[in-house]
């Protein structure tokens, strides 16, 4: 059986389904079978990041509604072996509920290592049915008080919704600019005030964010992708280190 992570933030823009693929991205290039769900009804974006955009025929929807089988709406991404994606619903109407992703989950576990879950921005409908089934969480954040407060708000409600093992991830770091707003001391500032324990620090990184758009893998000694890499290892039970230098 498989490991669920739901990724979330409670704010959009933060970079959730960038983290979502380039930490599964990095397992499977170790080798492990991993699904992104796209939970992001409506505007669903890890089509075009995975460069999966013009295979789709079905999404999750079809899958719950009986319209075709599960193995017919998960599509492989692009370049490598090992990752696959399941894309969300073109229409925001047919978000799936809560109760039905608990029932869909643990079945789409028995086939993958890693199911990722890409949650949508908010902590509404969206959020709980992306986080309902995960054994754990990744709650990404950029360094400034709207953000961090939001992944401390993210926090509590994963808890009610029985997650228990949360950790935050602080992406797009850019040592200069945290300095220069001066809004925390230091990272320790940023992650007592969200209130959990850390994961990861991605830095800020034009090449990935770049490749991701254009729907291509990015090159792994980009700093960003090195910072996925040491996340995937950490998930994997492995004691990596988080560099002193960003």
């Amino acid at each position: 059986m498989g490991v669920s992570v739901v990724v979330t933030s409670g704010k959009g823009g933060v970079g959730k389904s960038t983290v979502a693929l380039g930490v599964g991205r990095a397992l499977a290039q170790r080798g492990r079978r991993v699904l992104l769900v796209d939970c992001d009804a409506g505007l669903r974006s890890l089509d075009r990041m995975t460069g999966a955009e013009e295979n789709l025929v079905f999404d999750i929807s079809d899958v719950v509604f009986g319209r075709c089988a599960p193995a017919e709406a998960i599509y492989p991404c692009g370049e490598g072996q090992g990752l696959y994606l399941l894309p969300a619903p073109a229409a925001g109407e047919n978000q799936i509920r809560p109760a039905v992703m608990r029932k869909l989950v643990p079945v789409l576990s028995r086939y993958y290592d890693y199911v990722f879950l890409d949650s949508p921005a908010g902590v509404g409908g969206g959020f709980r049915t992306a986080a309902c089934a995960a054994d754990r969480a990744l709650i990404v954040c950029s360094p400034d008080p709207v953000c961090v407060r939001n992944a401390g708000a993210a926090r509590e409600l994963l808890l009610k919704l029985g997650v228990e093992d949360r950790r935050l991830v602080i992406n797009r770091f850019s040592g200069p600019l945290f300095e220069a707003t001066g809004a925390y001391p230091d990272l320790d500032g940023v992650i007592d005030a969200a209130g959990v324990r850390l994961f990861g620090v991605v830095p800020e990184d034009q090449l990935l964010a770049a490749s991701f758009l254009r729907g291509r893998k990015a090159p792994e000694m980009c700093a960003a992708m090195k910072a996925m890499s040491r996340m995937a290892g950490r998930l994997e039970g492995e004691a990596v280190p988080i560099p002193d230098e960003l």
